[in-house]
């Protein structure tokens, strides 16, 4: 009897390794944030499981590390209420796509990154089918629609989340959640050229030895053309420094060019981590680069504009259940920085705000401690390979 109970474990234990060795993961990022942490990811989830396959909605970096891409996130990332109700045939088309794609490929599990209008659809009919749904990077739930809770317990199996008061907002739902830490410390800290100095970095980039302002306008066609207009009014104010964008992977040069014509401006692909070290200030459009600048202890102002001006400005306010719509503001629960949205978006304000962080050393002095806080709070290194194990043991031990 024990000899069979024996063989009968190494059996199983066989059939287990060899199940793994062949899963398939269906990963779906809809910006550039999520396509970078979604990468880091795949690196991890391929240090556990050496032979995954790796299929999904991503960008460029998802694709480097591995995985196919199916539709490219610059074709599908829309943004504002307006332009939402503008463009809905467009997303029930790349719904019905992603669908069909993942019942042809039939994947062990499918990982939803942030993106939550569109990966919540997706998680529903992935229950329907009976895969199992992972969620990396929650929904802003906590900022407003709340009720949506409610999805996540019925169609998510496992929630990943990178902040820790996302802890406590689920609890209170009776919703368990994993927190790892927050992958934005990863790639920050393991970016090439952190020793690099100021004049390496001019020199490099063939610049003139003037300090900078960064200009981050996202990633999205909409965020060009309702904020970065607002950031270039600021340089006949500031002759004395350059300008520089961070041009976002999923512009070309053509897409800056109605707003950059004949401005003393200049637009750097693939360097945002160096432009920010190098920057004396930033101006940044709201999203996950606002942490980005914070960990990198650059003083910056937060900007935010949209479609429909004071209207849309109601609707926010409305609904949005926070007070604030950076994470730097929402992980202290105070105005680390200062947010300028929709028809607050003026010239004169962001001259005044521009102004006060370039001039008082007393301000960004108070900025730069309360970053030092909020990075000690995000915790060490180590998050994207910490949440890979996660989610491959908890797939193990679901098959």
């Amino acid at each position: 009897m024990i000899w069979l109970v024996f063989c009968y474990l190494c059996i199983k234990q066989f059939i287990f390794n060899f199940v793994t060795f062949y899963m398939r993961y269906y990963i779906i990022a809809g910006e550039a944030s999520g396509d970078l942490h979604a990468s880091n990811l795949i690196k991890g989830i391929k240090k556990e499981d050496e032979q995954a396959e790796v299929r999904g909605w991503g960008g460029d970096l998802m694709q480097a590390a591995g995985c196919e891409i199916v539709r490219h996130y610059k074709d599908t990332a829309i943004m504002g209420f307006l332009t939402v109700l503008q463009n809905l045939g467009k997303i029930k088309a790349n719904i019905r796509l992603c669908c069909q794609d993942i019942k042809t490929w039939q994947p062990d599990v499918i990982i939803l990154v942030d993106y939550a209008g569109f990966n919540l659809r997706i998680a529903r009919f992935a229950k329907t089918i009976g895969l199992k749904v992972f969620y990396y990077i929650s929904p802003k739930l906590w900022a407003w629609n709340t009720g949506r809770v409610k999805k996540i317990k019925k169609y998510v199996d496992r929630m990943y989340t990178i902040f820790p008061f996302e802890t406590d907002f689920y609890k209170r739902y009776g919703y368990a959640v994993q927190y790892g830490g927050n992958p934005l410390v990863d790639a920050i800290a393991g970016r090439p050229d952190q020793e690099e100095s100021f004049h390496e970095f001019i020199r490099t980039n063939d610049l003139p030895d003037r300090p900078i302002i960064a200009l981050l306008a996202g990633s999205r066609s909409q965020e060009l053309k309702y904020v970065l207009p607002a950031m270039l009014t600021m340089i006949p104010h500031f002759p004395d420094y350059q300008f520089i964008i961070a041009g976002a992977p999923s512009m070309a040069e053509a897409d800056y060019a109605p707003y950059v014509k004949d401005k003393p401006v200049k637009i750097l692909y693939g360097q945002t981590y160096r432009l920010l070290s190098q920057a004396k200030v930033a101006l940044v459009t709201s999203g996950t680069a606002t942490l980005e600048t914070a960990i990198l202890k650059t003083p910056q102002v937060v900007c935010y504009n949209g479609e429909g001006g004071r209207f849309s400005y109601y609707l926010f306010k409305t609904f949005v259940k926070v007070k604030y719509i950076s994470l730097v503001n929402l992980i202290l629960q105070q105005e680390v920085v200062k947010e300028l949205m929709m028809h607050h978006l003026t010239e004169h304000n962001l001259l005044n705000e521009l102004s006060r962080i370039l001039y008082s050393e007393r301000a960004r002095e108070k900025m730069l401690r309360q970053y030092q806080e909020i990075i000690q709070r995000l915790g060490t290194p180590g998050a994207s390979d910490r949440f890979a194990k996660m989610m491959v043991e908890d797939l193990k031990k679901s098959k």
